[in-house]
C-alpha cells in the first residue's frame, strides 16, 4: 500500500516538472506566432506611415502656415478664413460637383445595363465587346485629351462641328462655354471608364446564384421583377463601390481639364480642385493656401462618401 501511494505520489511530481519544463517553450512559440504576422505587414506599414500618415499631417500643419519660396509663417486659421471667403473655391467645387453629378448619372445605370447583356449567353462575341469597351482605360490620359481636345475645336474643321455643319448649326466655341465646357468632361469621363464600370457590375452578376432566377420562373416573375428584387439588391455592394470611387474620380479630376484649358481657364469653367492647388502652389508660390484646399477637398470628400454609404445602408450590413 505504501510503495503504491509512493510511487503515485513520484509519477504526480514527474508530470509536474515536465509541465512546468514544457511552458517556457509553448510561450516562445506564442511569441513567435505573434511577431512574424507584423514582420510580413511591416513594409506596408511604414510606407502607409512615411508616404500617406506623414505628408497628411505634414499637410494640416502646411495649411495653418504663409509659406512663399522657403520662407514659413504660423498665421493660424487665416487661409481658412480666405478659403470661405474665396470666389474660385466655390467654382471649383461647383464645377467638380455638376461633373460627379452627370459621371454617376451616366456611369453607374449605363455599364449595369451593358454588364446585362454581356452576361446573357445569348450574346455573341461577348470576348470582343469587353476588350473593346475596355481598352480606352489603357490609353494615357493626356493623348486621349489631346484628341477630345481637336475634337471639340471651335473651328468648322472641328470633328464635332462638322458633324453639326450638316444639321446647319455651328459652329459652336465648346471649351469657351460653361455648359458645353462640362459636356466636353463629361464625354471624355464616359468614353474612358465605361468599360471599367462594365466590368465590375459583370463580375458582381456571375456572382448571383441562377437558382435565384429559376425560382421567379416558377413563380411568374418577369424580367423587371427579376431585375428590381433579384439584380439590383445583389449588385447593390458593386454600385456602392462604383458610386464611392467615382465621387473620388470627380473630386481628383485634373488630367483632362488641365488639358482642355491649362491651370487656367475662361472664367473659371474648367477650373477644379486639383488645378486650383496645381495654380496656387506651382503658379502662386502660395503653398500654405494649397495645403489648405487639399485639407478642404479630403473633407468635403469623406463627408460625401459616409452620407452616401450611410444612405445605402452599408454600416447597417457590417
Amino acid at each position: 500500500m505504501s510503495s503504491s501511494a509512493e510511487k503515485f505520489e513520484y509519477q504526480q511530481d514527474e508530470l509536474k516538472k515536465r509541465a512546468k519544463n514544457k511552458k517556457p517553450k509553448t510561450r516562445k512559440k506564442i511569441t513567435k506566432q505573434t511577431f512574424v504576422p507584423y514582420l510580413f505587414v511591416s513594409p506596408f506599414i511604414i510606407v502607409f506611415l512615411v508616404f500617406s500618415l506623414y505628408p497628411f499631417i505634414n499637410s494640416i500643419l502646411m495649411s495653418m502656415e504663409s509659406i512663399n519660396f522657403g520662407q514659413s509663417k504660423f498665421i493660424g486659421l487665416a487661409n481658412y478664413h480666405r478659403l470661405i471667403t474665396d470666389p474660385v473655391f466655390y467654382k471649383a467645387l461647383w464645377n467638380v460637383v455638376q461633373y460627379t453629378f452627370w459621371t454617376i448619372l451616366i456611369l453607374v445605370p449605363l455599364p449595369l445595363l451593358l454588364a446585362i447583356l454581356m452576361n446573357k449567353d445569348t450574346t455573341k462575341f461577348k470576348s470582343l465587346f469587353r476588350s473593346v469597351f475596355f481598352l480606352p482605360v489603357l490609353t494615357s490620359t493626356v493623348i486621349v485629351g489631346l484628341i477630345f481636345k481637336y475634337a471639340f475645336a471651335k473651328e468648322k474643321s472641328g470633328v464635332f462641328n462638322s458633324w453639326l455643319h450638316y444639321i446647319h448649326i455651328g459652329p459652336i466655341d465648346w471649351l469657351d462655354n460653361a455648359g458645353t465646357g462640362m459636356l466636353a468632361l463629361v464625354v471624355i469621363c464616359v468614353w474612358r471608364w465605361l468599360g471599367v464600370n462594365m466590368i465590375y457590375f459583370l463580375s458582381g452578376l456571375q456572382g448571383i446564384p441562377k437558382d435565384l432566377y429559376e425560382c421567379a420562373d416558377i413563380d411568374g416573375a418577369n424580367s423587371w421583377d427579376k431585375f428590381k428584387n433579384i439584380t439590383l439588391p445583389m449588385v447593390k455592394p458593386i454600385t456602392t463601390y462604383v458610386i464611392t470611387i467615382s465621387i473620388l474620380g470627380g473630386f481628383s479630376l485634373f488630367n483632362e481639364s488641365y488639358v482642355y484649358w491649362g491651370a487656367t481657364s475662361p472664367g473659371d469653367i474648367g477650373t477644379t480642385f486639383l488645378t486650383y492647388i496645381y495654380k496656387s502652389a506651382f503658379s502662386d508660390g502660395d503653398f500654405g493656401y494649397a495645403a489648405t484646399l487639399g485639407v478642404a477637398m479630403f473633407v468635403i470628400v469623406v463627408v460625401i462618401n459616409l452620407i452616401q454609404v450611410s444612405i445605402r445602408g452599408l454600416f447597417k450590413e457590417g
